[in-house]
């Protein structure tokens, strides 16, 4: 049986991270966007990653940053993996030597092959992790049609876009993905998480890895 990785994002909190790290989170990711309501400054996140115990991965996701900016942030916290959600090309995501993962935004009519092609085989590149295209950057909380991704990808899949405990079961069971990310799905308010949702996210996870797949509508 093969185990879904969790990341649950825009962590803002102390206590939120405690909790997703009790509930069993594998990654815990901090928001460098500045127009994003989840964004914490490289001082805030410094504070809550040195709460993170070992083995949970830390997460830091930027939008179209200057090079410089990322490079300040990865001077004032450490960092495992970094998430780009913009309009980096490979070149500049590897640039920072850290392992690191791209977003696309995925929509009827967007050839995600082609797009997961050019960044395969980029120093470092760990993932590509499929969000809903939206008006801005992130999924909004917004699903995507499932059916649009092909049926192998040459990086491993992190499925995100609008999951929350009542839809993860039911999207890993259809796509099985390598790991699931979610942030507003876990939420009671923007950049406030709820630690109910958090345990019930994680518990539909195992109980979807211990499931048979279910066919792609």
């Amino acid at each position: 049986m093969s185990r879904t990785r969790i990341k649950i994002c825009g962590i803002t909190r102390e206590e939120d991270l405690d909790a997703a790290v009790a509930a069993g989170a594998d990654a815990l990711g901090f928001v460098f966007y500045a127009q994003s309501p989840r964004h914490v400054s490289p001082q805030q996140a410094a504070r809550l990653v040195a709460r993170v115990p070992a083995f949970v991965k830390t997460v830091g996701l930027f939008v179209n940053e200057s090079e410089e900016a990322v490079a300040e942030v990865l001077k004032a916290v450490p960092l495992d993996l970094l998430q780009f959600h913009g309009d980096e090309h490979a070149g500049y995501c590897a640039a920072f030597r850290r392992p690191w993962i791209k977003a696309a935004r995925v929509k009827q009519g967007f050839d995600l092959l082609e797009y997961a092609r050019c960044f395969a085989g980029a120093p470092g590149i760990a993932g590509l992790l499929l969000d809903a295209h939206v008006e801005g950057y992130g999924g909004g909380g917004q699903a995507f049609d499932w059916a649009l991704i092909p049926p192998s990808l040459p990086l491993p899949m992190i499925l995100s876009g609008g999951l929350n405990p009542g839809n993860v079961g039911e999207a890993i069971r259809r796509v099985r993905p390598w790991a699931v990310d979610v942030s507003s799905g876990v939420e009671r308010a923007k950049g406030i998480k709820d630690m109910r949702k958090i345990s019930e996210f994680i518990a539909g996870v195992r109980d979807a890895d211990a499931g048979p797949a279910l066919p792609v509508a």
